[in-house]
């Protein structure tokens, strides 16, 4: 597996932990997000690689900063 698609993997995981922590329906943060359902899916997934715009839509949709969307190991 490439280091690509392990980052994506553990940022799709914590958009995931995160969303699920404060009891938000998928189809809900992505439409808040303006991203089709769909989409928002594989980047949980981790099969896609989402921008930094949209990475900063759903950390303000999800409440929390960049920097803590971001926090995994």
């Amino acid at each position: 597996m490439t280091d690509k698609r392990k980052l994506q993997l553990a940022v799709g995981k914590r958009i995931k932990e995160l969303r699920e922590e404060k009891k938000i329906q998928q189809q809900d943060i992505a439409a808040a997000c303006n991203i089709e359902k769909s989409n928002f899916s594989r980047i949980e997934a981790g099969n896609t690689n989402p921008t930094i715009y949209t990475l900063s839509k759903i950390a303000d949709k999800l409440e929390v900063s960049l920097s803590e969307l971001l926090e995994f190991n």
